[in-house]
């Protein structure tokens, strides 16, 4: 199991942890990250895209003219789609386009994600994220003690930290059991609460 420092926000060690080798240290299986993310994304497509076609377009169906006689084609309504007004033909409907995949396979793409970062020197670990008061400001120069334009920051966030953080650009605050894995692989930095740590374990190794 690798041994890593903890840090305080005024970037100082003050601890140290030992993390799992089957959450940090896993074999790295790319296929399963693809996978994963493709899976969350296509889950958030709503699917609810639509247009009327000529049975659902109010009017009438009495045909327009004759069928014989008048030297133009014949024709069925206005409700036809060649007519202003008309239904539409071959437009979107409704469609479930969700997708999924079995727990262990998840699992197993967070893994291979958070290994990658641990491996990356991408990891940051720190002791608490508790913050005096609301600042905005003081949040970004905590991100700046260690470097951080763009993170993910995960912890269990008190008022303080929650309200100091939702206007940073390129920062992202999760708790531990909303992380996923297209947030780990478009921040690409991750900060981490020791007892995030914690939590991230023993659900990722159950």
């Amino acid at each position: 199991m690798a041994i890593v420092d903890v840090f305080d926000i005024n970037k100082n060690v003050v601890g140290r942890i030992e993390l799992s080798d089957a959450v940090f240290n896993a074999d790295v299986k790319e296929y399963l990250i693809h996978e994963a993310v493709k899976v969350q994304l296509a889950n958030r497509r709503a699917g609810t895209v639509s247009v009327k076609n000529r049975s659902a377009v109010s009017g009438s169906g009495k045909k327009p003219f004759k069928q014989k006689g008048t030297g133009g084609a014949r024709q069925g309504c206005k409700r036809a789609p060649q007519y202003p007004g008309g239904g539409v033909a071959f437009g979107p409907r409704p469609k479930n386009y969700n997708l999924r995949m079995n727990k262990k396979a998840r699992r197993a793409a967070l893994c291979s994600a958070l290994t990658l970062l641990f491996r990356d020197n991408k990891l940051t670990i720190m002791n608490n994220l508790d913050l005096d008061s609301i600042s905005t400001k003081g949040f970004v120069h905590v991100l700046s003690n260690f470097n951080l334009a763009k993170a993910l920051v995960i912890a269990d966030a008190g008022k303080n930290l929650e309200l100091s953080a939702r206007n940073v650009k390129n920062v992202k605050l999760l708790k531990p059991e909303a992380l996923t894995i297209f947030d780990l692989m478009k921040f690409q930095n991750l900060m981490v609460t020791q007892d995030a740590v914690f939590k991230m374990e023993g659900v990722l190794r159950s």
